[in-house]
């Protein structure tokens, strides 16, 4: 479901590797000295802001899957200061998934700030799902976030898809709000889902949005990287 995963961001012998780790980790290096290689020679030629932001995103991404989030830190985040300067805020959220990734100390503030950027703006409902779902994995099993943020990307890939990505993605985000609430309360029945939907107040957006916009708050704590407000004022209608 989760193209943005490393495995599908490799080329096809790269991607075949997946399950032997050896031969993984071969093909990620290989596919790290390819892209630095790349990366030097659009430095070489001058290249657009943008197209050097992608290549750096793409190192990232890599050194995510060989264990190295230290060193794909930086690039990372050099790369989101540049999508978010071009407001290319799919890519800009794109990097705080991998930013979250690396595990660094500003990992969880990263991950807070990928999800204000999906939900504010219209990106791939496939990437604000997969920004979420963290959230459900980094939830105890006892508290209210989890289902905040299974909720949201169920409304996410409901409002935001279309056609079969919608039905997989409605389908996937389903699965994950019942494992929430059976893990949160024990529901095992579709009347103790109702209430316990009921009982969270997770059926209005005006209401699990505004909580949402918490659980957010607690993530990234006063570490923001941009001004919400200046984006927001330049938001339609």
């Amino acid at each position: 479901m989760n193209r943005y995963d490393i495995a599908n961001r490799l080329p096809d012998t790269a991607a075949d590797s997946i399950g032997n780790p050896g031969v993984q980790e071969a093909a990620l290096e290989s596919h790290l000295l390819a892209l630095q290689e790349h990366y030097d020679s659009l430095k070489r030629i001058g290249a657009k802001r943008e197209d050097v932001a992608e290549l750096k995103l793409q190192m990232a991404r890599t050194l995510v899957g060989l264990g190295r989030g230290d060193e794909a830190w930086p690039l990372a985040r050099e790369a989101f200061d540049s999508f978010m300067a071009s407001e290319g805020f799919e890519s800009a959220a794109d990097c705080c998934d991998v930013l979250f990734r690396a595990e660094q100390s500003e990992s969880l503030s990263a991950l807070g700030q990928g999800i204000w950027l999906a939900v504010t703006y219209p990106i791939d409902p496939e990437l604000s799902i997969e920004l979420l779902s963290h959230v459900i994995d980094e939830t105890p099993d006892e508290a209210d976030g989890a289902a905040v943020a299974a909720t949201t990307a169920l409304f996410l890939a409901d409002v935001r898809a279309e056609g079969v990505q919608r039905d997989n993605l409605t389908f996937f985000a389903s699965q994950l709000l019942g494992d929430v609430a059976r893990r949160h309360s024990g529901v095992d029945s579709q009347e103790a889902f109702d209430l316990w939907r009921d009982r969270l107040e997770l059926r209005e957006p005006e209401k699990f949005l505004v909580r949402l916009r918490n659980v957010v708050d607690v993530l990234v704590q006063d570490d923001w990287w941009f001004d919400r407000e200046q984006l927001q004022a330049k938001l339609p209608g």
